[in-house]
Formats: structure tokens, C-alpha cells, sequence
């Protein structure tokens, strides 16, 4: 699993995205591209990057339950014990953002995908920014996830603002997604 990035290195992250830009940074199984939720023109920049249709939605990634707090709040006690028992970790699940989130977020969905993840660069990231952050694969639409860095060079060129350097972890794939409320799994 990769170490925490270095204070400069966390530092220069969190500018770029206080800036309004999308950066690459490693996650539990393939680099990911992040920015500030809460920015529409960084989204937009993001999905236009992935050439992802806003519609599909994006996860945001968390360091810890109380980051995502407001979006749990409210949820029946079964459900967060269910959450609590899987995070951090790689798993990703769709809760109802009852507008919580923006549109460009939660696209044309009831809900919106979070993880609380265990990855150190992540964690750091989001602890760092002082919240939940977009996280999606460092990939085209219909281009395979980015499991190195050069493919992210290759992929993105100098268009990112910035990178946040460290090794992706251990998981095999993507984390998988599954539904709260229903318990389906709608990403294995």
C-alpha cells in the first residue's frame, strides 16, 4: 500500500484544486482525477477531461464518515451501521442525496455514490482539503482505468493541474458500487 504523499506535495495538491483545477492522484485500485465538488466550472473541466456525460453522476471520496455526514444524516440506523462496518475501505454505495449535492454531482440520479476510503494518498488529500472531493478513474470514456502513472501522462498529457504522487493500492479493480437502500450491487 503507498505511504501518505509529503506535506509539499499535499500542499501543492490543494492549491491547484482551491485554484478551480482537476488533479490525478493514486486510489485503492487505479489513479483517479479529483476536484472541488462545490465547483461547477472544475466539474465541467473534469467531465469534459473523462468526455463523461454529466448525467452519469460522480463519487465523492471522503477521509472519514463526518465528511460525508451530510449526506448521512437522517439515514435509518441499520444503514449506518451498514456503511460503518464497510468504511474505510473500498466500497463505494449510493445513498439518496435529498439535494444535498449539486446536480453536476449526483447527475440524473436519486442518489450519489460515496466511499470513505483506506488508501493513505486519498485520505490525506481529503483531510487536507477539509472534505469529500470528486473521484472518478483517470481514464477517456471507454479507455481502460489508469494503473500507472505513465498512463495517466499518456492519457491526459499536461492538461492536469496538478498530481499528487504515490502508488495505487492493492484492490484488483475499481471499487465496487452497491445501492443502500436496496442492497444491489450495481458495479461488482
Amino acid at each position: 500500500m503507498s505511504i501518505p504523499p509529503s506535506f509539499l506535495h499535499l500542499r501543492a495538491a490543494v492549491r491547484a484544486l482551491e485554484a478551480g483545477g482537476v488533479i490525478a492522484c493514486p486510489t485503492e485500485a487505479v489513479w483517479g482525477l479529483s476536484c472541488d465538488p462545490d465547483n461547477p466550472l472544475a466539474v465541467s473541466r473534469l467531465l469534459e477531461l473523462k468526455q463523461r456525460p454529466i448525467t452519469k453522476g460522480l463519487i465523492l471520496v471522503a477521509a472519514s464518515e463526518s465528511q460525508l455526514g451530510f449526506l448521512l444524516k437522517g439515514l435509518p440506523g441499520g444503514q449506518r451501521d451498514q456503511l460503518s462496518a464497510s468504511w474505510p475501505g473500498p466500497a463505494t454505495w449510493l445513498v439518496p442525496h435529498r439535494d444535498r449535492v449539486p446536480s453536476w454531482i449526483h447527475g440524473e440520479h436519486e442518489t450519489v455514490a460515496v466511499r470513505v476510503s483506506d488508501h493513505p494518498a486519498v485520505r490525506a488529500l481529503c483531510l487536507a482539503w477539509g472534505g469529500p472531493l470528486v473521484s472518478t478513474s483517470a481514464n477517456p470514456g471507454g479507455a481502460q482505468p489508469a494503473r500507472s502513472l505513465f498512463q495517466v501522462r499518456r492519457y491526459f498529457g499536461e492538461t492536469l493541474d496538478g498530481l499528487l504522487p504515490g502508488s495505487i493500492g492493492d484492490q484488483g479493480r475499481p471499487t465496487g458500487i452497491r445501492d443502500l437502500a436496496s442492497g444491489d450491487i450495481i458495479r461488482p
